[in-house]
């Protein structure tokens, strides 16, 4: 078991600590779009400036330059939208500082991976762990060469750390270039104008308890109207009393909605943020409030009633219930998904895979869903993997956090706990003891299958082995390691011996022949130790047998 890395304690993970639920802007009239791409093009232009000066102010940033700013915006539009705008851009530039750790980490390991094998000869094979050096001179040279462009890469960024410098780029980096590729995207400049556009707006306003309907900038009554309070340069367009714009269309939140009405009703605090899907030319508000997080249940219990495995693939989750011993109920279940096409394709896909799986959890009575605790951020790059493109590919593609976030979130509601656990080596050990087992002439285990047993057997704080060894003891090679995987000949205490002909000890030849001759017991005392009793071959005769006695005859 030498070079195995320790394995991490199971957990369970924390349920989620706020609610965003979505609904449809319908029946807007034209005055209500043109005023709406008024409000947000005006909001969006004033966020970019103060995302200009966040990024200007660097590492210098304090209380007294965002009272500045605020007070900056305030004057083009109102308090509690300034308020909106330099929160949202404090996240933004944290998240910014995040991303540019990240990447001073993956720049890290590819320099260190390619100067690991740049020293290694040419040709020469790797290990199991560590990849050995290159194929040939000619890859061993362009290696060299962008040797040498990740070491000034990673220069510029941590110099741009140090100082604070981040690079931000409202409307996304992507969508940027996809300007320079516009028939690829299949896209035409006025339809990639307005997506842009779009995509810059501003129309989110953070909510505010004890105002009216938790919300004093964008507010939607328990009966469904909106109205927005517009800025100071817009406030002669305003159609409702106090400078505020009403909208012909009203909303209705399918899910979570008396949950929702019941916080309007209570002037509890809502955010809310208005987009527009250019695709689907409509327009959508979002609604969102934080709650308090779920307290979680000891380990213990919520693995009292079983557990249901999950492992996590590139197209589907693999689920097997285990009873509260660690060992396999039933058959597998296999809950499929499409990871191609656009956003939103992709999360409905997942969210309906997740939707199966915790009905037929609540159908099994299970209290807990064990899955791993993904992390791809290292094991992804070029660097480590080489030519390995299709399996970076997939490793790129599978939806490890999204798919953890949304599976806690949507449990939450149901009761049932999900329960984190280490990756290491589940999808190896359980084939390797689960794979076999299982298989049936009829019925072939995946790979998959097994590993989500293992996962199971791990948070339930079983070892993924079937069985553990018998003790040192009884093993029948005493001092050597033999388990119950050993090969069906290997003789054993465990296992059925092979059939041997003669008798059972094997201190007696099996070929030895049996004697018809018996001696008598050394317990009878009036027969002499040496006397031999023979049975007699010729078996009497009824006549023999019943004959009677003549009167007066000597017994």
């Amino acid at each position: 078991m030498g070079g195995l890395r320790d394995v991490a304690a199971p957990f369970v993970a924390p349920g989620p600590s706020g609610v965003a639920v979505r609904d449809r802007l319908k029946h807007l009239t034209p005055e209500d779009e043109k005023m709406l791409r008024l409000v947000g093009a005006h909001r969006g232009s004033l966020a970019s400036k103060d995302l200009k000066a966040r990024c200007m102010d660097g590492l210098d940033h304090s209380a007294d330059t965002w009272a500045a700013r605020k007070r900056e915006l305030t004057a083009s539009s109102s308090s509690r939208w300034a308020g909106s705008i330099t929160k949202a851009t404090h996240d933004q530039w944290a998240l910014a500082r995040r991303g540019q750790a990240a990447h001073v980490q993956s720049l890290e390991a590819g320099v260190l991976m390619i100067r690991r094998r740049l020293a290694l000869p040419v040709g020469e094979k790797g290990t199991q762990h560590a990849p050995g050096g290159y194929r040939s001179a000619r890859e061993w040279f362009s290696k060299s060469r962008r040797l040498h462009a990740l070491e000034d890469r990673l220069a510029t960024v941590r110099a741009d750390r140090e100082n604070g410098v981040v690079h931000v780029l409202r409307g996304g980096k992507r969508l940027a270039g996809t300007r320079h590729h516009l028939d690829q995207a299949q896209l035409t400049e006025a339809a990639w104008r307005t997506r842009w556009e779009a995509e810059r707006w501003f129309l989110s306003a953070d909510g505010e308890s004890g105002k009216r309907f938790g919300n004093e900038t964008i507010r939607i009554s328990p009966e469904g109207e909106v109205s927005l309070k517009l800025p100071t340069p817009l406030a002669d367009l305003a159609n409702a009393p106090h400078g505020r714009y009403a909208l012909a269309a009203t909303v209705r939140f399918a899910h979570r909605g008396m949950e929702w009405a019941d916080r309007v009703k209570a002037n509890r605090a809502v955010a809310y943020r208005i987009h527009y899907d250019t695709g689907r030319n409509r327009w959508y508000v979002t609604a969102s409030w934080q709650i308090p997080p779920t307290q979680t249940v000891p380990i213990e219990a919520a693995l009292a009633h079983g557990v249901i495995g999950v492992d996590t693939n590139a197209d589907h989750l693999a689920a097997w219930r285990l009873d509260e011993f660690g060992n396999p109920i039933g058959r597998p279940r296999r809950f499929d998904y499409d990871l191609s096409g656009s956003t939103h394709h992709r999360d409905a896909q997942v969210r309906h895979a997740l939707t199966r799986l915790l009905n037929w959890a609540k159908t099994c009575g299970v209290a807990a869903i064990p899955v791993e605790d993904l992390d791809f951020t290292a094991e992804k790059t070029r660097e480590k993997h080489g030519g390995r493109r299709r399996f970076r590919q997939l490793i790129s593609g599978m939806p490890t956090g999204r798919l953890r976030a949304r599976l806690t979130s949507m449990a939450d509601q149901t009761g049932i706990a999900i329960i984190a656990v280490d990756p290491a080596y589940t999808s190896k050990w359980g084939a390797q003891h689960w794979q076999q087992p299982l298989s049936t002439p009829t019925r072939k285990t995946s790979r998959h299958d097994a590993a989500s047993i293992a996962i199971g057997r791990r948070a339930q704080g079983h070892p993924i082995r079937r069985r553990t060894a018998p003790p040192r003891a009884h093993q029948s090679d005493v001092h050597g390691h033999r388990t119950v995987q050993a090969r069906p000949e290997t003789l054993g205490r465990e296992g059925p011996r092979p059939r041997m002909p003669g008798p059972r000890t094997r201190s007696v030849p099996p070929d030895a022949g049996r004697t018809r001759a018996t001696r008598t017991s050394t317990t009878v005392r009036d027969a002499r130790s040496g006397q031999e009793w023979v049975q007699n071959s010729l078996l009497l005769t009824e006549e023999e047998r019943f004959t009677p006695m003549a009167p007066g005859a000597n017994l």
